[in-house]
């Protein structure tokens, strides 16, 4: 099975290295030298991982006959890919490969059905899963712990505590504003 680990962004220095934007919770293994990725598009690759290092925060990897800031640029947005055994979990119990995720049912704490995985979107912030429903439609629902509060492989189900909102249009809004009209509108009717 393939897994998206990366995805090459602009040049870095005129020796043919590139930042990375890594996607994987596990780059040592994954974008360490000598690590054969395929690539999309795949005309781009494969792609051997000569060099890997840290600079500012930023991986930053230079790949076998890339040797130019030219040749680096080429590559930016090119996605790379790593073969996995469909059977390897990631080392982390909490941890999950997308695969694993793809097509789970989605349902709140009360058992009640939200939908089915579809989609798993990789933000800088925080991943989401996309969830088609039953009617057609897609909800977001933010892939953290306070929301889902529980994924089970075995029964192959997402479940999740959704804030109010966040899976239907009924929002609940308060403010201290409306707590005090509502109070007052009380007090006026007693008099």
């Amino acid at each position: 099975m393939q897994l998206v680990v990366a995805r090459i962004g602009r040049a870095h220095g005129i020796k043919g290295e590139v930042t990375v934007e890594v996607r994987t919770d596990e780059p040592e293994l994954r974008l360490g030298p000598g690590a054969v990725l395929f690539t999309d598009p795949a005309s781009t690759g494969p792609l051997t991982i000569e060099t890997g290092r840290v600079h500012s925060g930023r991986l930053l990897l230079r790949f076998e006959g890339v040797r130019d800031r030219n040749a680096a640029e080429a590559l930016r947005n090119t996605l790379l890919i790593a073969e996995v055994d469909p059977e390897e979990l990631p080392e982390e119990e909490d941890e999950y490969y997308d695969h694993q995720l793809m097509d789970l049912d989605v349902v709140t704490k009360d058992g009640v059905e939200v939908g089915r995985i579809i989609e798993i979107s990789h933000l800088p912030s925080q991943d989401l899963f996309i969830v088609e429903r039953s009617d057609g439609s897609e909800v977001m629902i933010p892939f953290v712990e306070k929301i889902v509060t529980e994924i089970d492989l075995t029964e192959q189900r997402a479940v999740i505590d959704p804030p109010p909102g966040l899976i239907d249009d009924r929002a609940e809004i308060a403010s201290a504003r409306d707590a005090a009209a509502d109070s007052a509108g009380s007090a006026g009717d007693e008099a």
